[in-house]
């Protein structure tokens, strides 16, 4: 039997496709039941018109055999099988599919009825990448004569007539020996990887994926106390066929949807909210999304990928399609499945992304409503997911120059002086005074910290709320919005506070002369000298100026230290305060002691702002010496 050649170009095709198309080569398995789907998808169609078929769509199986003494791994099916033209035209010519001359030949009814999904006439070579032989026996529906393709790689193949007593395909793949390559190839051999690349790849195949798996079972007749146990092979059928998804929300139970997110994403906890799609238009799909209730994996690191699970007809085309998600919900987990998608080459990529972009956009649309759901009727659930993805809606919210500012600004929330708790921008602007004229805000490291803060007592006498800003991202927010409702944002620790009928404290010159003296003492310490307006009870505070703010500064010390970015020092004194009142008395009679005084003023107002002292040591001993 004299071994036929491939076409020169489809020998360029065979080498590149097993070594350069498929970046994973488990991909094989799902390629070689997809076109075993395919098959069947055709004779079930035919048996519709043709009484002859007798069998009905229970009948139709996929049948998975491992065979490890001889190592192979067979893929049957009983669909409608190729005649040796078919051999020839499908097998010998790479990238000449029969499924898309058949889906051609469909009307368009029959098209969105018929899933076909393997179009490129390639998906069957990737078994050389652990094959290195296959052997292919086929009898097609209403012929007599079986016939056996056979081959191992570039070199050609053989077709040869066979017997076989039912229509259908088997694919025998005869896998490589264990190498020095990177794949152990022997582990195709094994049932329970078997098992798992069809769960991962090929789960939601409309037809059963059987095959035997192992057993442990007690032997008959041996004690219980003292059991011997042996292996038996039982068939089962590894996938799922309908995928949850696929099922109305009103069909499904709550520990159904729970146990498929614990299952398919490795989640301990179940999800906060689940989100159900089902869309037709411009693009049909279906959309099956989680929110977490905890933070997953690696998120808010490098390693973490975000993205949705990417199916079509029931075969997973990309585990993470990123582009799927927008940044400001990259957390979300779940599965999209679109019978429009237009996939390149290898099944594993998208040959244009206008498709994606406009599911992209519906799911964004989505889940910001399931967000404000939450945050509507939900308050306390909404907490618990801000706990754990808040920062991700800030940053994205200030992210390229605040262009997703509408669309995020009223989901975020920031703890309330008054309220004791964490409100949105829209409630602060609604309990706003009819002649306030800003949101105020105070940044620092934690509620207890901000609520002590000198310069929060005068907005609390005035009963003005204040916004307190304990995420590093708060401030960066405020920086970028600039305003809410019109209402300019304003640092209480920084500029004047502008309060309603409060008056500015005259600097008289009498004061000028103690603020010269004092910044003549610290030096390029500070950068002015000045009397507070937002002092009361407190001697001295610093204030930032225009410019990075504290909160700032200390965020760049802690990423970016080497770019040395330092927020200006303005130190603030409350000229009420007997402090300030003995340093003026004290610059007459004891200059020396009221630089003292000036530097323990400056010390006490960096650590007031959170900033670290220059000398400690210094410090401590710079107040002993007052002691003497």
């Amino acid at each position: 039997m004299r071994k036929k050649a491939f076409k020169a170009e489809s020998k360029r095709l065979l080498d590149l496709m097993i070594n350069s198309i498929y970046t994973h080569r488990e991909i094989f398995l799902r390629e070689i039941i997809s076109n075993a789907s395919d098959a069947i998808d055709k004779l079930c169609y035919l048996s519709l018109t043709d009484d002859k078929v007798g069998l009905s769509r229970d009948d139709f199986q996929i049948t998975l055999t491992l065979d490890k003494d001889n190592g192979t791994l067979t893929v049957s099916d009983n669909g409608i099988g190729m005649s040796d033209t078919e051999l020839e035209n499908n097998l010998g010519v790479i990238a000449n599919s029969g499924s898309l001359k058949f889906r051609q030949e469909l009307d368009e009814a029959a098209q969105s009825e018929t899933d076909i999904i393997g179009q490129f006439g390639v998906g069957f070579y990737s078994a050389f990448m652990v094959a290195d032989h296959i052997t292919v026996v086929t009898k097609k529906y209403g012929e007599e004569q079986a016939w056996r393709w056979e081959s191992s790689g570039v070199d050609g193949y053989t077709v040869e007539p066979c017997e076989k007593d039912t229509v259908g395909t088997d694919v025998i793949m005869h896998i490589k020996a264990d190498g020095e390559e990177k794949d152990e190839f022997s582990r195709y051999l094994r049932e329970y990887t078997i098992r798992e690349l069809v769960k991962k790849y090929s789960d939601y195949i409309r037809f059963p994926i059987r095959m035997r798996m192992p057993h442990s079972v007690k032997k008959e007749g041996t004690p219980d106390d003292k059991p011997e146990y042996e292996t038996v092979y039982e068939l089962e059928t590894l996938n799922s066929m309908v995928p949850l998804w696929q099922r109305k929300k009103s069909e499904v139970s709550k520990e159904e949807y729970d146990k498929f997110y614990q299952e398919r994403f490795g989640e301990f906890a179940p999800p906060q909210s689940v989100i159900t799609v089902s869309a037709e238009g411009a693009v049909t799909y279906k959309a099956l999304l989680f929110i977490p209730s905890k933070m997953p994996g690696f998120y808010g690191t490098d390693e973490f990928q975000p993205g949705l699970q990417l199916y079509s007809s029931g075969v997973m085309i990309m585990d993470k399609c990123a582009d799927l998600l927008t940044e400001p919900f990259n957390f979300v987990r779940g599965v999209v499945e679109s019978p429009d998608l237009s996939l390149n080459i290898s099944r594993e990529l998208l040959q244009h992304d206008r498709q994606l972009k406009i599911i992209c956009s519906n799911l964004e649309k989505k889940i910001k409503a399931e967000l404000e759901r939450m945050l509507r009727d939900e308050r306390e659930e909404y907490e618990k997911f801000y706990r754990n993805f808040g920062r991700q809606l800030k940053i994205s919210a200030i992210n390229e120059y605040g262009a997703r500012k509408e669309q995020l600004q009223d989901l975020l929330l920031f703890y309330s002086s008054s309220e004791k708790k964490l409100v949105t921008l829209g409630e602060y602007a609604d309990r706003m005074k009819p002649d306030q004229k800003y949101i105020y805000y105070v940044p620092g490291d934690n509620v207890d910290a901000i609520d002590r803060m000198p310069q929060t007592e005068l907005l609390k006498d005035h009963e003005m709320e204040i916004l307190y800003f304990t995420d590093r991202p708060d401030e960066f927010v405020a920086d970028m919005f600039r305003t809410y409702r019109d209402k300019p944002f304003r640092s209480a620790v920084d500029g004047d506070l502008e309060l309603p009928g409060e008056e500015k404290k005259e600097e008289t010159g009498d004061y000028q002369e103690d603020f010269a003296f004092i910044k003549e003492t610290l030096g390029d310490k500070v950068t002015e000298v000045k009397a507070s307006t937002r002092l009361k009870t407190h001697p001295v505070c610093l204030s930032s100026g225009q410019g990075i703010t504290f909160e700032m500064e200390k965020y760049f010390t802690a990423v970016q230290p080497d770019l040395g970015m330092k927020a200006q020092r303005i130190l603030e004194i409350n000229v009420d305060h007997p402090a300030f009142v003995t340093l003026r008395t004290t610059r007459i009679t004891d200059p020396e002691k009221a630089k003292k005084y000036a530097q323990i003023l400056y010390n006490q107002a960096l650590l007031i702002a959170g900033l670290p002292i220059d000398d400690p040591s210094g410090y401590t001993d710079l107040l002993c010496s007052l002691w003497k």
